[in-house]
């Protein structure tokens, strides 16, 4: 896909999530959009690997309770 990982951060802004901290080579973003703390990882690297993706985008569908394919529509535009 060619998605980095800085970039995925900057989208999920509309979701309510905001960069806490950076370790190495990750970041990890926190929303407390539902009354409780989620936290995401995300590489910071220059291309996020399809599988990686996938599975970020699952795991936040799920917290969302939204579709993953609604969910990677509404962020990608497509």
């Amino acid at each position: 896909m060619g998605l980095p990982g800085e970039q995925l951060a900057s989208l999920l802004r509309r979701y309510g999530y905001e960069i806490t901290r950076q370790t190495g080579s990750h970041l990890r973003l926190t929303s407390t959009a539902k009354g409780g703390e989620h936290h995401i990882p995300i590489p910071r690297h220059r291309q996020l690997r399809v599988d990686t993706l996938n599975v970020i985008l699952s795991g936040l569908a799920a917290y969302l309770e939204m579709d993953r394919e609604e969910l990677a529509a509404d962020l990608f535009g497509r």
